[in-house]
C-alpha cells in the first residue's frame, strides 16, 4: 500500500496528525475484512494537549479542504484514546500507553499497514517548507541580531 493510493481523506488526516507530532502513523486497510469502516487511522499523542490538538486539526483540515466532519466521536477530553469516526474511515489517537494495551495493529493484523515515518521537527509532509504561521517570520539569526533588546535602545 503506497500513501498515493489512499483516499483523499485518509491522506489529509494523515497530514494533519503529522503537522501536530503525532507519532507512529500508521493506516489499516480494512476494504477487504468486510469491517464497518473502509481504513484506520492509528497515530500516538504524547500528552492530553497533544491528543486533542491532533484531532482538532484532523478536524480542522477534513472540514476545510473537504467539509466533511466526524460522524462520530469519542475520548476527545480523554488523555488516553480519542476517536473520530469519519464513517469510511476512523481515526484513533492513542497515548503511549493506551496504544500497546489496546493494539490495533495486532488485533487487524490480516490488514494492509502502511507505517509512516516519524516527521522530524520543522518539515512538513509536502515535502517543502512550511509557511510560518500569520503574522510571524521565519527565524532568521540575522534578523533577530538587529532587533532592539528589550529595555534596550541602539545607537
Amino acid at each position: 500500500m503506497k500513501f498515493e493510493s489512499l483516499p483523499q481523506e485518509v491522506r489529509l488526516a494523515v497530514q494533519a496528525a503529522q503537522e501536530k507530532k503525532a507519532a507512529g502513523i500508521t493506516v489499516l486497510d480494512l476494504t477487504a475484512a468486510g469491517a464497518f469502516t473502509d481504513y484506520f487511522v492509528v497515530c500516538t499523542g504524547f500528552s492530553t494537549p497533544q491528543v486533542q490538538a491532533i484531532c482538532t486539526e484532523v478536524e480542522a483540515q477534513l472540514y476545510k479542504n473537504l467539509s466533511r466532519s466526524p460522524g462520530h466521536r469519542e475520548g476527545h477530553r480523554s488523555a488516553e484514546w480519542a476517536l473520530l469516526d469519519f464513517g469510511g474511515f476512523v481515526v484513533h489517537v492513542f497515548s503511549e500507553q493506551a496504544r500497546r494495551y489496546y493494539d490495533l495493529e495486532r488485533l487487524w493484523r490480516m490488514a494492509p499497514k502502511l507505517e509512516l515515518p516519524d516527521q522530524p521537527d520543522g518539515s512538513s509532509s509536502a515535502g517543502g517548507t512550511p509557511d510560518p504561521p500569520f503574522g510571524q517570520e521565519p527565524f532568521s539569526s540575522d534578523a533577530a541580531s538587529h532587533r532592539p533588546q528589550r529595555g534596550h535602545s541602539r545607537q
